[in-house]
């Protein structure tokens, strides 16, 4: 009988890929980017099947990362033919990040048809928000129809809850009393307040667009001035091209979407990246403090993502900027979406 679980973990423009066995040890564990030029099934084909060749007869389940599951998919599910039409029909809320996830779906399905597939879904984490937190104040007759906020990075924001109420039962501390922000902070990025292992709150919403100042992305801007700029002439699409792929970092500083140019730059007396680093650290703090005002206090803030892990200044500016907190614990966890989806699925199927 098989032991690995093959994870398969598509972005819109990544793959991570690994294989972990019974105990959650990676047995093979890589990623890669994906140009607009590859054709997914042909590098699915290149890369990842000579890598899992030799281990294929091992293999006794797969798991995909969904982003968006919608109000109906709020676990780890196995894969069906009705699974995948409803998975299908979901392509409209994460239109960048639903269809290469399907492709790897079909991919697998057909290399590895006797393995069963499960899908963990990045909102899933999120789907205990109260209704206070995922309702938005709209027509009800708007909110009836799915418009409400879902939040992303679920997984790895799950993974963060439950590496850190480890760390405090080791301690001889109680988790079900851990009052933690999770902050995923990479080229997307997301706070989540979890309250005793349970999400309560968090940054991003109907679409990963909502909340904190990203690589590319926008985060929060007042829908009035999208509404100003579809009366100047822009439609739709320039207005998500705009939000999606030329604002957030790259946008403010006119250079680059990656924290370490900034860097680089602002330390040479760059204005446009002095600028973007304040706003996306004023972003971050101002929305810790809404985190933190739904948990009603803070035990623990947990970096994770590119940017958590790696960027010794932010963590500085954190550790001052914070300190009227009083006594909280800053840590670092490193991300770990593969060994998440792998544990979700060994949970369903024992």
């Amino acid at each position: 009988m098989g032991d690995l679980c093959l994870v398969i973990n598509l972005g819109s423009s990544s793959l991570k890929a690994a294989l972990v066995d019974s105990t959650g040890a990676f047995v093979w564990h890589e990623g890669r980017s994906l140009s607009k030029e590859d054709v997914l099934e042909t590098v699915l084909d290149s890369w990842l099947m000579p890598a899992i060749a030799p281990h294929q007869q091992r293999l006794e389940r797969i798991g995909h990362r969904v982003v968006h599951g919608g109000e109906r998919f709020t676990a780890p599910t196995l894969i069906t033919a009705e699974v995948e039409r409803r998975l299908t029909e979901l392509i409209p809320l994460a239109p960048l990040h639903n269809p290469p996830a399907l492709k790897g779906l079909a991919w697998a399905r057909l290399r590895t048809p006797e393995c069963p597939q499960w899908a963990c879904f990045d909102t899933a984490f999120h789907s205990s928000l109260p209704a206070a937190a995922s309702t938005y104040a709209i027509p009800q007759a708007l909110t009836a129809k799915g418009f409400r906020r879902f939040g992303f990075h679920g997984i790895n924001h799950q993974h963060v809850a439950e590496t850190v109420a480890s760390q405090w039962q080791q301690q001889g501390r109680d988790p079900k009393n851990l009052r933690l922000i999770s902050a995923h902070l990479g080229a997307g990025a997301s706070l989540a307040a979890i309250k005793g292992g349970i999400c309560i709150d968090t940054t991003m919403g109907f679409t990963p667009l909502e909340g904190l100042v990203m690589a590319t992305r926008s985060g929060s801007v007042d829908p009035g001035l999208l509404l100003a700029l579809m009366r100047q002439g822009f439609d739709a699409d320039t207005l998500d091209n705009i939000l999606q792929k030329e604002s957030g970092l790259k946008g403010l500083s006119g250079l680059s979407g990656d924290m370490r140019d900034l860097r680089t730059a602002a330390a040479s007396g760059h204005r446009e990246a002095i600028q973007a680093l304040d706003v996306f650290r004023h972003r971050l703090i101002q929305s810790l403090g809404a985190m933190a005002a739904s948990l009603r206090g803070v035990d623990v803030l947990a970096l994770t993502g590119g940017i958590g892990e790696h960027d010794r200044h932010l963590q500085e500016e954190l550790q001052q900027a914070l300190h009227w907190w009083g006594d909280i614990e800053i840590v670092v966890v490193p991300a770990d979406e593969e060994g998440m989806i792998a544990r979700l699925c060994r949970r369903q199927t024992g």
